[in-house]
């Protein structure tokens, strides 16, 4: 038996999730920095957690800064990237 330690860096994780808001992910990769944001709706925040979660681990992944605001009256969150 061979055991041997690695990086978590180098261990790929993919989730169900992923390909539930593989649409977000696709719309994220076209924002721009300082340019238009994303619209989604969300039913509850569970929805919206999980949503972020996707989003914040494709920050981490791509180095990026995609962040994020809601406007909980309207069940509305806004992706966008600044400047």
């Amino acid at each position: 038996m061979n055991i041997n330690f690695v990086s978590r860096t180098d261990i790929k994780i993919s989730k169900k999730s992923s390909s539930k808001y593989k649409p977000l992910l696709e719309a994220v990769k076209k924002l721009k920095a300082g340019g238009k944001a994303i619209e989604v709706t969300f039913g509850d925040d569970s929805e919206l957690n999980s949503m972020r979660n996707v989003i914040y681990s494709y920050n981490r992944e791509n180095g990026e800064k995609v962040k994020s605001s809601k406007h909980p009256k309207k069940k509305l969150v806004y992706f966008y990237k600044e400047k």
